[in-house]
């Protein structure tokens, strides 16, 4: 049986062991779909990525390589953390050269820029779009929190290509928040978002924005680099950001689950309405190996 090369790296993160780990299988061409699954099944990560090399057709348009991104029960038609991981990677491996970089994967061809460095990798999103207002009680409800917990009253989904639903919370109330799956299931009946994303948007300009993304199947993610992408969209929205012209913020993650990661955003607007958002962030190298492709 046929043997293939990984590597597990921590996103958004300098530091081995905090951040979000991501697992990077090489030489995945010949694999199908459902061996795919069960391989990033065995990882057990939050996602697991595949970076392929680009068809003819791709490579005339600019692409780099495929990425196909999975997490231990689904594929996924893009998430931040495993683009910058992966991007990271193969800069470090030699398969593309730092500067602009582009894959293809099924949220369309997406923009990354790698450092001269090698080190920061940057993200640029899809399109933003903006959602429908959620239910707010049952937003707080799927989270263990109570309405005089919400710093704006507004719920609502937005995202660059996946769209999280976004709860503006006081800082104390952060660390409160608790995910109850069933909740979670009705308020995503009916709307098109892949988990919840709760923010504490500092006071102070300058000052970093904390916030903890709950994920579908997943309990709590360390890092959400899409997620981060459309908060971006949903702060503009808020007038939390200017309404013209680009503005940034740092975001820290993971905090809660002993795995704190850092992002970088920016964010693009236009009277009152984002434009391009990209994210930002660190990877380290935490282990190799082979692993055996499934039957």
């Amino acid at each position: 049986m046929a043997e293939l090369e990984f590597e597990v790296v921590d996103v958004f993160t300098e530091t081995a062991f905090t951040g979000n780990p991501l697992a990077v299988v090489l030489g995945a061409e010949s694999l199908t779909t459902a061996q795919l699954q069960a391989m990033a099944g065995e990882f057990n990560l939050s996602e697991t990525a595949f970076p392929l090399r680009s068809t003819p057709e791709e490579v005339a348009r600019g692409i780099d390589y495929r990425l196909r991104i999975f997490t231990a029960t689904a594929e996924l038609p893009f998430a931040g953390h495993p683009s910058v991981g992966t991007a990271w990677l193969l800069a470090q491996r030699g398969v593309v050269s730092p500067g602009r970089v582009v894959q293809a994967c099924g949220a369309g061809d997406l923009p990354l820029a790698v450092s001269p460095d090698g080190g920061r990798v940057r993200l640029t999103g899809g399109m933003p779009s903006l959602g429908p207002l959620l239910d707010a009680d049952l937003a707080l409800a799927a989270l263990g929190l109570a309405r005089d917990d919400l710093a704006r009253e507004h719920v609502r989904t937005a995202g660059t290509g996946l769209a999280f639903g976004y709860l503006f919370v006081r800082l104390e109330a952060l660390a409160s928040a608790v995910t109850d799956a069933a909740a979670q299931r009705r308020l995503a009946a009916g709307a098109d978002h892949l988990g919840l994303s709760v923010v504490a948007w500092p006071d102070a300009p300058g000052d970093p924005v904390r916030c903890r993304v709950f994920a579908g199947d997943i309990a709590e993610d360390p890092a959400t680099g899409s997620a981060a992408l459309g908060l971006a969209v949903a702060a503009v929205a808020q007038g939390l950001l200017p309404v013209d012209g680009t503005s940034s913020f740092e975001l820290r993650q993971g905090v809660e689950m002993g795995r704190p990661s850092v992002l970088h955003v920016e964010v693009d607007a236009a009277s009152g309405r984002a434009g391009e958002a990209r994210v930002s962030g660190d990877v380290v190298r935490v282990s190799r190996g082979w692993i055996t492709a499934p039957p």
